[in-house]
């Protein structure tokens, strides 16, 4: 019975968790580039009270054995890499990834971040920029005077001047991937990371080495589906009900067997 309260707790707790994700995936579904996490868990260890295949005295061989499972744990939170929708904005400073990769964003301490956010501005210096105003890698400056911004599949980025009908190579995006993107680390602000887990990264041009094409005008929104994510919390919510009644009903047998003695 003391052994039923713990497994039940950690029920409890694993659930939790469960909701917390659910919750932040919830919390971010309007979020520009957005990728959804899931909870991953796996069970204890196991309290082997007898092995299966345990000979007996009269010489049988016990086919299934007496493990009991001691709970479950978090086994980790997966972030799942499914392409998001692809909005028509008509922004010209919006930018879609159709398939594989990220955009390269330089930080103020000039390492480089990963997103698929490609909600992006201009900056009083005309650089492309994130909206915390980091700037789009390899760094690409719009004229004052740009009247038209294009920018193709390819990522070729060109504008064509107030006083000039021809247009005007800017620079070039480049994209990045990764062996094993779920293994990327956030850092908040639409921004991921790289991590040994991840891999280097492979940086290319779009539409290049399994790189994706990127869309002008566009931009992707959040993978998340509302829908699912309400049925895996009316879940969640169900199995932290019935692990909390497996902690009452455990504590209700302790109750009566302490007051055998009366």
């Amino acid at each position: 019975m003391i052994r039923s309260l713990y497994t039940g707790a950690s029920g409890m707790i694993a659930q939790q968790m469960n909701v917390d994700v659910i919750a932040n995936n919830l919390a971010n579904v309007n979020t520009i580039g957005f990728k959804k996490s899931r909870a991953d868990f796996e069970d204890l260890l196991y309290q082997t009270v007898r092995a299966p295949g345990t000979v007996t005295n009269s010489g049988a061989q016990v086919p299934t054995g007496i493990q009991v499972g001691l709970g479950v744990k978090p086994a980790g939170i997966t972030k799942l890499f499914q392409q998001g929708t692809p909005q028509n904005t008509q922004n010209e400073l919006d930018i879609s990834i159709e398939g594989k990769g990220f955009f390269q964003i330089q930080k103020p301490d000039g390492n480089i971040a990963y997103t698929r956010a490609g909600n992006f501005q201009v900056d009083n210096t005309g650089r492309i920029v994130s909206l915390e105003g980091y700037p789009l890698y390899p760094t690409v400056t719009v004229p004052q005077d740009t009247t038209v911004l294009s920018i193709d599949a390819q990522g070729k980025i060109s504008a064509t001047l107030a006083n000039s009908g021809t247009p005007t190579d800017l620079g070039q995006i480049e994209l990045a991937n990764f062996i094993n993107p779920a293994g990327l680390s956030s850092e908040g602000k639409n921004l991921l990371k790289e991590t040994d887990a991840s891999g280097p990264p492979v940086t290319g041009l779009p539409g290049t080495n399994e790189m994706g094409t990127v869309l002008q005008g566009f931009v992707e929104i959040s993978n998340v589906s509302v829908v699912e994510e309400l049925t895996q919390m009316i879940m969640a919510q169900r199995g932290y009900e019935v692990n909390s009644k497996a902690v009452t009903s455990s504590d209700e047998m302790l109750q009566t067997a302490t007051n055998l003695k009366r």
